[in-house]
Formats: C-alpha cells, sequence, structure tokens
C-alpha cells in the first residue's frame, strides 16, 4: 500500500453536499482513495509522499464530459476557420478520413497530456469515424499508457451524404459492423468496479449523421449490460441547422426525436444542447438526462449560448467539456470552467433592460462544481468529482 498526504492547504474545496471549504487544511489517501481531511494538526504523521499546498487551493480533479481527441491533429485549419457546425464538418471530413490508428493514439495522447496539465484527471472522448484501421482500441492504449482515468465512447457515422446524412459516404461505416465492435469493445475494456480507470460507452454521432435503427439498436446494445453502467452518449441541438434539419427529417425536435428513439434517462448524456426548449429543458430534468456544456465551442462555432442557469435551476445534470481541438483549439479545463461562467453572465446581460426573471449568472464557485461534481454526475460516476472518504 502507499499513502499520500497533502498538507497545508490554504483551502480545500470539497464541493460536498453542504459546500464546505477547509483552510488550513489536509487530505490523507492511500493507494488512491481519500481516507481522511481535515485541520492540519490532525494530519498523519507517517506517510509515502508528501506534497506541500502552502499558498494553493485543492479540489477534486476536473471532469472533462465531452471530446473529440482526434481532432487535436486538425487545429487551425485555414479553410474552416469562420465556419459555423455544418460548414466546418464538410470542410474536414475529407482531412479527417485520411488518419491513421497511430495518428489517433498521438492526438488522444497530445489532447490527455493538456487535459491533465489543465487538471483535469478523468475525461470522455467520443471517437466516431475509423478510417484504415483505426480503433477504439488506439485511444484506450493511450490513456492506459499516460494514465488519465477514461470514458471512451464508441462513436459512429452509418449515413452518409448519399443517404441524405451530412458526411461523406467514405467515413461512415456498416451498421452490423458497428454494432459487433461496440459489443466488442465494451467486453473487452469496459470496468464497471468502483474507482475504474476505463469505462465504454456507445455514442452515435448525431441524428444527421447515424439512421433511427442504429440509434435504437445502440441504446439497446448498452441497456443489455444489465448493472453495469454502459452509458449512452450524442450531440443534440448544437444549432438552428440541427433543429432544422430534425423537424424536416423526423418532424419532431430534437428532444421529441431522442425521446422517442429512447434515448432520455439516467444514463444518457447530450453534447450542446444550445437549443432546447421549454419542453426539452423539462423533459431531461425529469428523466435524469445530463448535458454536456461546451461554451468555448459553441462560441467559435456560433452556434450561440446555451442556457447553462436555467438548465441547473430547472434540476439538469450539467457537466462541461472542451470539445474537439478543431473546434476549440485547446483542451484546457479550468479556462473552460472559466469561459462557461463568463458566458453566463454575458448571456444575462442580453436580456432586455429592465426584464428580471429571477435567474442569475455563474459564480466562480458554480463554474467549478460544474467542472468537478457536476461532470462526475453526468459521466455517472459517484467516486470522483468530490473531496471527501471513500472519493
Amino acid at each position: 500500500m502507499t499513502t499520500l498526504l497533502i498538507k497545508n492547504a490554504h483551502t480545500i474545496a470539497t464541493f460536498d453536499d453542504e459546500n464546505s471549504e477547509l483552510c488550513d487544511a489536509f487530505v490523507f489517501a492511500r493507494d488512491g482513495v481519500i481516507e481522511a481531511i481535515g485541520p492540519c494538526g490532525d494530519a498523519p504523521k507517517t506517510v509515502d509522499e508528501v506534497i506541500d499546498a502552502s499558498r494553493c487551493i485543492v479540489t477534486p480533479g476536473l471532469v472533462n464530459t465531452h471530446h473529440h481527441m482526434y481532432q487535436t491533429l486538425t487545429r487551425a485549419i485555414p479553410a474552416v476557420q469562420d465556419a459555423e457546425l455544418f460548414t466546418w464538418l464538410k470542410g474536414l471530413y475529407p482531412i479527417w478520413a485520411r488518419v491513421t490508428p497511430d495518428m489517433i493514439h498521438t492526438s488522444a495522447l497530445t489532447a490527455m497530456a493538456e487535459l491533465l496539465l489543465s487538471g483535469c484527471t478523468t475525461s470522455s472522448d467520443h471517437l466516431y469515424l475509423y478510417p484504415n484501421g483505426a480503433k477504439l482500441d488506439d485511444t484506450i492504449s493511450a490513456a492506459q499508457q499516460i494514465g488519465i482515468r477514461f470514458h471512451a465512447m464508441r462513436g459512429s457515422m452509418s449515413v452518409g451524404e448519399s443517404a441524405g446524412g451530412l458526411p461523406p459516404d467514405s467515413v461512415v461505416e456498416n451498421e452490423d459492423a458497428i454494432l459487433k465492435d461496440s459489443r466488442r469493445v465494451v467486453e473487452q475494456f469496459h470496468d464497471a468496479n468502483r474507482y475504474a480507470m476505463i469505462r465504454v460507452g456507445l455514442a452515435p454521432c448525431s441524428p444527421f449523421s447515424v439512421s433511427t435503427d442504429l440509434m435504437l439498436e445502440s441504446a439497446m446494445l448498452a441497456r443489455s449490460f444489465t448493472g453495469q453502467g454502459v452509458r449512452l452518449h450524442t450531440h443534440l441541438a448544437e444549432n438552428d441547422h440541427d433543429i432544422a434539419y430534425s423537424r424536416e427529417k423526423f418532424n419532431k425536435t430534437p428532444t421529441e426525436y431522442a425521446e422517442s428513439l429512447g434515448w432520455l434517462g439516467d444514463d444518457v448524456w447530450h453534447a450542446h444542447c444550445v437549443k432546447l426548449d421549454a419542453h426539452g429543458i423539462a423533459r431531461f430534468a425529469a428523466t435524469g438526462t445530463g448535458v454536456a456544456h461546451c461554451p468555448c465551442s459553441n462560441m467559435r462555432l456560433a452556434s450561440g449560448i446555451a442556457t447553462i442557469r436555467k438548465l441547473i435551476d430547472s434540476g439538469v445534470r450539467v457537466g462541461l467539456g472542451v470539445d474537439g481541438s478543431a473546434s476549440n483549439d485547446g483542451s484546457h479545463m479550468l479556462n473552460e470552467a472559466r469561459q462557461a461562467m463568463l458566458l453566463a453572465r454575458v448571456s444575462r446581460s442580453l436580456q432586455p433592460f429592465g426584464c428580471d426573471d429571477g435567474g442569475r449568472e455563474l459564480s466562480a464557485r458554480d463554474a467549478l462544481r460544474l467542472a468537478t461534481r457536476g461532470g462526475a454526475s453526468v459521466l455517472g460516476r459517484n467516486d470522483i468529482g468530490v473531496i471527501a472518504p471513500g472519493m
């Protein structure tokens, strides 16, 4: 067994149920699990490793709930610098079609290093294209190599341009092959145990790149692993074009479409949700469905400002995501938390003069809670996100 003492912390922000904040305090852990926190005078005297946190604030590790790590290699492509979502995707798909397994692995290592350096200790990744022999295994091996806690989402695209979808046919897969590989990666890599370092979920890319059948089959497959915590993830209600596509193709709002396929529930979280209407927010709250808020990407692609304060006040589980590096230009979780705080304040200021709907902007503590405990909740984790014994 190995023990760790973090001592002399100026402040420990626990993010427990009481939002406790301890001054001049310590954290003691054995084999990576917290055993005690408290005043420095009560700290254990004999330990294997000591970190002097004088003049430091100690928080739970930050949790990233949405990323496309392969995009780390395609930052700052001139042709799409000023594009909105759909044009941006169409400009990048031909480039992404050329990535190799080694590129997937290297891009994941780069993204994970950036996340760790910004205080992020747990990250999901949504890998939805597999050209040239690439596999989800390529990102999982990177996580095992660098030591980050990792939720690898087996994404997919099956509806190409010839079938009315957005991606070119060159980057879509056969649906039977998708489902077969989805089962394989869950059975091979998913760890349902407490403190697991690798978990796997299923994540058809979006309503405009997969079929209704694949959405249904993926949900049934994930839930067939009863009690194992295999979660579901996709993009939803990201911008106005997304809304228009859903209404034209399915005659439903994105929320209505998702619910009709069983894609609302406490085992599901959706990325972006910029354009959720009041009905959508109510259904997310009632079903325990989570949201990955990606403020930098939403601004970069001119998607809009998600109503995060309203989501939180309505009881929706919300975490933060840096999204892909091609729509963010970085993987910095602390910056994402700050940007969430600032954007919420801008959103509040855009209301008509004299309008008071009873809402309020995000505080710094609110933003850090989203980045820690909020993200843990969205990923279905009750073993991270809080500084407390047993975490």
